[in-house]
Protein backbone atom coordinates (compact mmCIF):
# COMPACT_ATOMS: atom_id res chain seq x y z
CA UNK A 1 0.00 0.00 0.00
CA UNK A 2 2.75 2.46 0.94
CA UNK A 3 4.56 1.73 -2.34
CA UNK A 4 1.46 2.63 -4.35
CA UNK A 5 0.92 5.81 -2.33
CA UNK A 6 4.55 6.81 -2.86
CA UNK A 7 4.20 6.16 -6.59
CA UNK A 8 1.14 8.43 -6.78
CA UNK A 9 2.93 11.13 -4.78
CA UNK A 10 6.02 10.82 -6.96
CA UNK A 11 3.94 11.22 -10.09
CA UNK A 12 2.19 14.26 -8.63
CA UNK A 13 5.52 15.81 -7.65
CA UNK A 14 6.90 15.81 -11.19
CA UNK A 15 4.99 18.95 -12.09
CA UNK A 16 6.06 20.90 -9.03
CA UNK A 17 8.43 23.82 -9.27
CA UNK A 18 11.04 23.06 -6.63
CA UNK A 19 12.39 26.37 -5.37
CA UNK A 20 14.08 25.43 -2.09
CA UNK A 21 15.57 22.53 -0.16
CA UNK A 22 15.30 21.99 3.59
CA UNK A 23 17.47 19.44 5.37
CA UNK A 24 17.40 17.55 8.61
CA UNK A 25 20.73 18.02 10.43
CA UNK A 26 21.90 14.81 12.14
CA UNK A 27 22.45 12.02 9.63
CA UNK A 28 21.25 14.05 6.64
CA UNK A 29 23.27 17.24 6.32
CA UNK A 30 26.05 16.57 8.82
CA UNK A 31 27.62 13.46 10.29
CA UNK A 32 27.28 14.21 14.00
CA UNK A 33 27.58 10.59 15.12
CA UNK A 34 31.28 10.68 16.10
CA UNK A 35 30.74 13.45 18.64
CA UNK A 36 27.50 11.94 19.94
CA UNK A 37 29.26 8.59 20.36
CA UNK A 38 32.18 10.27 22.11
CA UNK A 39 29.82 11.81 24.67
CA UNK A 40 28.06 8.55 25.49
CA UNK A 41 31.41 6.74 25.64
CA UNK A 42 32.72 9.33 28.10
CA UNK A 43 29.75 8.48 30.31
CA UNK A 44 30.45 4.76 29.94
CA UNK A 45 34.12 5.28 30.81
CA UNK A 46 33.13 7.01 34.07
CA UNK A 47 31.27 3.84 34.97
CA UNK A 48 34.05 1.43 34.01
CA UNK A 49 32.31 0.30 30.84
CA UNK A 50 33.95 -0.42 27.49
CA UNK A 51 33.57 2.05 24.64
CA UNK A 52 31.02 1.45 21.90
CA UNK A 53 31.92 1.81 18.24
CA UNK A 54 30.53 4.78 16.36
CA UNK A 55 28.81 2.31 14.05
CA UNK A 56 26.93 0.80 17.00
CA UNK A 57 25.72 4.25 18.04
CA UNK A 58 24.85 5.66 14.60
CA UNK A 59 21.31 4.20 14.26
CA UNK A 60 20.31 5.90 17.52
CA UNK A 61 21.71 9.39 16.83
CA UNK A 62 18.58 10.85 15.26
CA UNK A 63 16.76 10.27 18.57
CA UNK A 64 19.12 12.58 20.44
CA UNK A 65 19.79 12.02 24.15
CA UNK A 66 17.02 9.42 24.32
CA UNK A 67 18.72 7.44 21.58
CA UNK A 68 22.14 7.81 23.16
CA UNK A 69 20.97 6.55 26.53
CA UNK A 70 19.30 3.61 24.85
CA UNK A 71 22.47 2.83 22.86
CA UNK A 72 24.82 3.30 25.78
CA UNK A 73 22.84 1.99 28.72
CA UNK A 74 19.66 0.33 27.38
CA UNK A 75 17.86 3.05 29.33
CA UNK A 76 14.38 4.34 28.50
CA UNK A 77 12.62 7.46 29.85
CA UNK A 78 10.77 5.26 32.35
CA UNK A 79 14.01 4.43 34.20
CA UNK A 80 14.41 6.14 37.59
CA UNK A 81 17.84 7.52 36.60
CA UNK A 82 16.85 8.66 33.12
CA UNK A 83 16.56 12.39 33.78
CA UNK A 84 19.88 12.83 35.62
CA UNK A 85 21.58 10.65 33.00
CA UNK A 86 20.08 12.75 30.24
CA UNK A 87 21.39 15.93 31.88
CA UNK A 88 24.83 14.33 32.22
CA UNK A 89 24.75 13.51 28.52
CA UNK A 90 23.79 17.10 27.67
CA UNK A 91 26.66 18.54 29.73
CA UNK A 92 29.15 16.04 28.31
CA UNK A 93 28.08 16.58 24.70
CA UNK A 94 27.93 20.35 25.16
CA UNK A 95 31.62 20.37 26.13
CA UNK A 96 32.67 18.85 22.78
CA UNK A 97 29.72 19.28 20.44
CA UNK A 98 31.66 19.81 17.21
CA UNK A 99 35.06 18.14 17.30
CA UNK A 100 34.62 15.52 14.57
CA UNK A 101 31.26 16.60 13.09
CA UNK A 102 31.47 17.35 9.36
CA UNK A 103 29.12 17.88 6.41
CA UNK A 104 28.45 14.64 4.56
CA UNK A 105 30.56 14.08 1.48
CA UNK A 106 28.88 15.73 -1.50
CA UNK A 107 26.80 18.16 0.57
CA UNK A 108 29.01 21.12 -0.27
CA UNK A 109 28.42 20.42 -3.97
CA UNK A 110 24.66 20.45 -3.40
CA UNK A 111 24.76 23.67 -1.39
CA UNK A 112 26.98 25.37 -3.95
CA UNK A 113 24.56 24.36 -6.71
CA UNK A 114 21.61 25.74 -4.76
CA UNK A 115 23.42 29.00 -4.10
CA UNK A 116 24.46 29.29 -7.76
CA UNK A 117 20.81 28.88 -8.76
CA UNK A 118 19.73 31.30 -6.02
CA UNK A 119 17.50 28.60 -4.55
CA UNK A 120 17.18 29.00 -0.77
CA UNK A 121 18.15 26.17 1.54
CA UNK A 122 17.89 25.64 5.26
CA UNK A 123 18.03 23.29 8.21
CA UNK A 124 15.07 21.91 10.18
CA UNK A 125 16.20 19.77 13.09
CA UNK A 126 14.78 18.42 16.34
CA UNK A 127 18.15 19.19 17.95
CA UNK A 128 17.82 22.07 20.40
CA UNK A 129 19.47 25.38 19.58
CA UNK A 130 21.89 24.78 22.47
CA UNK A 131 23.62 22.15 20.32
CA UNK A 132 22.50 22.90 16.76
CA UNK A 133 23.67 26.51 16.60
CA UNK A 134 27.27 25.84 17.72
CA UNK A 135 27.44 23.08 15.09
CA UNK A 136 25.98 25.43 12.48
CA UNK A 137 28.58 28.10 13.26
CA UNK A 138 31.54 25.71 13.52
CA UNK A 139 30.80 23.86 10.28
CA UNK A 140 29.87 26.90 8.18
CA UNK A 141 26.12 26.25 7.90
CA UNK A 142 25.57 29.64 9.50
CA UNK A 143 25.35 32.20 7.93
CA UNK A 144 24.94 30.44 4.55
CA UNK A 145 21.61 28.78 5.37
CA UNK A 146 18.46 30.77 4.72
CA UNK A 147 17.01 29.44 7.97
CA UNK A 148 17.93 27.18 10.87
CA UNK A 149 14.87 25.86 12.70
CA UNK A 150 15.77 23.96 15.86
CA UNK A 151 13.85 21.60 18.10
CA UNK A 152 12.90 24.43 20.44
CA UNK A 153 12.14 27.05 17.77
CA UNK A 154 8.44 26.17 17.52
CA UNK A 155 5.98 24.64 19.97
CA UNK A 156 6.24 21.28 18.21
CA UNK A 157 8.98 19.01 16.88
CA UNK A 158 8.92 16.62 13.94
CA UNK A 159 6.90 14.60 12.96
CA UNK A 160 4.62 17.61 13.50
CA UNK A 161 4.73 19.85 10.39
CA UNK A 162 5.06 23.11 12.36
CA UNK A 163 8.89 23.36 12.14
CA UNK A 164 8.85 22.75 8.38
CA UNK A 165 6.07 25.26 7.80
CA UNK A 166 7.96 27.81 9.91
CA UNK A 167 11.08 27.23 7.82
CA UNK A 168 9.15 27.71 4.57
CA UNK A 169 7.77 30.97 5.93
CA UNK A 170 11.26 32.17 6.92
CA UNK A 171 12.68 31.59 3.44
CA UNK A 172 9.57 32.90 1.71
CA UNK A 173 8.82 29.75 -0.31
CA UNK A 174 5.47 27.96 -0.40
CA UNK A 175 5.68 24.52 1.26
CA UNK A 176 4.59 22.74 -1.91
CA UNK A 177 7.66 24.16 -3.66
CA UNK A 178 10.08 22.81 -1.05
CA UNK A 179 11.95 19.53 -0.83
CA UNK A 180 12.56 18.20 2.66
CA UNK A 181 15.38 15.69 3.08
CA UNK A 182 15.66 13.47 6.16
CA UNK A 183 17.02 10.16 7.37
CA UNK A 184 14.25 9.21 9.79
CA UNK A 185 10.64 8.17 9.18
CA UNK A 186 9.40 11.14 11.22
CA UNK A 187 11.07 13.44 8.65
CA UNK A 188 8.99 11.92 5.89
CA UNK A 189 5.81 12.10 7.98
CA UNK A 190 6.50 15.78 8.71
CA UNK A 191 7.22 16.55 5.06
CA UNK A 192 3.96 15.01 3.89
CA UNK A 193 2.00 16.78 6.64
CA UNK A 194 3.55 20.09 5.56
CA UNK A 195 2.75 19.45 1.89
CA UNK A 196 6.41 19.25 0.89
CA UNK A 197 8.17 16.83 -1.44
CA UNK A 198 9.82 14.22 0.78
CA UNK A 199 13.28 12.79 0.17
CA UNK A 200 14.62 9.90 2.27
CA UNK A 201 18.40 10.04 2.84
CA UNK A 202 19.36 6.38 2.64
CA UNK A 203 23.00 7.26 3.44
CA UNK A 204 21.97 8.53 6.90
CA UNK A 205 21.36 6.98 10.30
CA UNK A 206 17.88 5.57 9.48
CA UNK A 207 16.91 4.81 13.07
CA UNK A 208 15.87 1.44 14.43
CA UNK A 209 12.20 1.41 13.37
CA UNK A 210 10.56 0.66 10.05
CA UNK A 211 12.60 -0.11 6.96
CA UNK A 212 13.24 2.95 4.79
CA UNK A 213 11.28 1.29 1.97
CA UNK A 214 8.16 1.50 4.16
CA UNK A 215 8.39 5.23 4.90
CA UNK A 216 6.47 6.27 1.79
CA UNK A 217 9.01 8.90 0.72
CA UNK A 218 8.48 10.43 -2.71
CA UNK A 219 12.19 10.17 -3.50
CA UNK A 220 15.09 8.21 -2.04
CA UNK A 221 18.76 9.09 -2.42
CA UNK A 222 21.91 7.15 -1.59
CA UNK A 223 24.24 10.16 -1.75
CA UNK A 224 23.68 13.93 -1.37
CA UNK A 225 24.71 14.51 -5.02
CA UNK A 226 21.60 12.59 -6.10
CA UNK A 227 19.56 15.61 -4.99
CA UNK A 228 20.86 17.68 -7.90
CA UNK A 229 18.63 16.11 -10.62
CA UNK A 230 15.58 16.76 -8.39
CA UNK A 231 16.14 20.52 -8.23
CA UNK A 232 14.69 21.30 -11.63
Amino acid sequence: MRDSVAAVNASASLGRNICAVLFDLDGTFADTAPDMAAAVNAMRKRRGMAALSTQAVRPHVSRGARGMLMAGFAMTPEHADYHPMREEFYVTYDAAVCVHTRWFDGMDEVVSALEHRKQPWGIVTNKSARFAMPIARATGIHPRAGCIVCGDTTAHTKPHPAPLLHAANLIGIAPENCLYVGDDERDIIAAHAAGMVSVAAAYGYLGTGNDIADWGAIHRINHPAELLPLLG
